[in-house]
């Protein structure tokens, strides 16, 4: 009997701030770190929080794209990732309150597989409808732009 998923969920995390820089986050069964680089008063165990922010496209891009590729029956081999984020830094530096702090995203999603470039370009155009970072940065204003190519 096939497990039936849940469409809809709320999902918890705890939090601890260890000093002004640094939360430990418990989330997944997994303890996170999220800090500032030392050079801005933290301690590098982790990464910043808009590192974490932008980061995540990467990952959730990654897992949306190998499950639109699966449904399709597409062969992508292993993705690879080079991205660009223009950061307005004036909301983070307390200068003054910003709308959309990530103005623009470039994402370049290259595939190793054996896939025709027609096959790459139907899994990119099914995980942009369904990778839900993608979706965020796209409802926040961020000029978003994805593209994919076979490596």
């Amino acid at each position: 009997m096939a497990i039936r998923q849940k469409t809809h969920m709320t999902i918890k995390l705890s939090g601890q701030g260890a000093s002004h820089s640094r939360a430990d986050i418990a989330v997944d069964g997994l303890d996170v770190v999220i800090d500032e680089p030392a050079v801005r008063g933290g301690t590098g165990m982790g990464p910043s929080p808009t590192a974490t922010a932008y980061s995540a496209l990467i990952g959730c891009t990654n897992v949306i794209g190998n499950k639109c590729a699966a449904s399709l029956g597409v062969a992508i081999g292993h993705l690879s990732f080079e991205m660009e984020v223009d950061f307005d830094r004036r909301g983070v530096l307390l200068m003054e309150e910003v709308d959309v702090p990530f103005t623009a995203i470039r994402l370049a999603v290259t595939a190793d597989g054996p896939c025709s470039d027609g096959e790459l370009q139907r899994v990119a155009l099914e995980t942009e409808k369904f990778c839900p970072i993608s979706k965020l940065y796209e409802k926040a204003g961020t000029d978003l732009t994805v593209t994919w190519s076979k490596g």
